[in-house]
């Protein structure tokens, strides 16, 4: 099984603090572009299976139709990777956001909710949540409930664990 994971990409940041500089923080921007079509580009070269988006893809108060399309149209370009993306507190499923009102590519996957989702395919179990505000808490990371097969398990989802205890 061939995947790739990325995540924090934060398209259409306005990198405040770079705009002290002429044209840096429009630099910095058409650099994120230019990375995120090399980990496309690499997806086709390879034959990879899977992408996986762990949260804050773009910057939901900044962010641009225009770069809604340029994502989705490189989405389009790997059709048969299957996409799975978990939104995170920069880019939460909002009832007005993009995840929630474009259509993007028939290959993508998106976890709306902040309960624990499990995407069951035939050679891999994806299992995800989603930020729906900008700030999540009180995660119940208890109620994952794991399929037991001979399937590899994979959880994605934007988050910081600064506590992790068993019960």
């Amino acid at each position: 099984m061939k995947f790739v994971h990325i995540a924090d990409l934060h398209f259409d940041c306005p990198f405040s603090s770079l705009a002290v500089r002429e044209n840096l923080s429009d630099n910095r921007r058409l650099d994120q572009r230019n990375a995120f079509k090399k980990v496309i580009n690499y997806i086709k070269e390879n034959s990879v299976e899977y992408l996986f988006i762990s949260g804050d893809l773009y910057e939901n108060e900044y962010v641009k139709k225009s770069t809604i399309n340029y994502i989705n149209n490189l989405f389009l370009e790997i059709p048969d990777t299957k996409i799975f993306i978990s939104p995170g507190n920069h880019d939460p499923y909002l009832k007005n956001s993009y995840y929630s009102e474009f259509e993007f590519a028939p290959n993508v996957y998106i976890f709306k909710s902040t309960n624990f989702e499990c995407k069951e395919l035939p050679d891999v179990n994806v299992y995800g949540i989603g930020f729906q505000d900008f700030y999540c808490r009180d995660v119940n990371y208890s109620s994952i409930n794991i399929i037991q097969n001979d399937k590899p398990n994979i959880l994605i989802m934007h988050a910081t664990l600064d506590r992790w205890s068993r019960r």
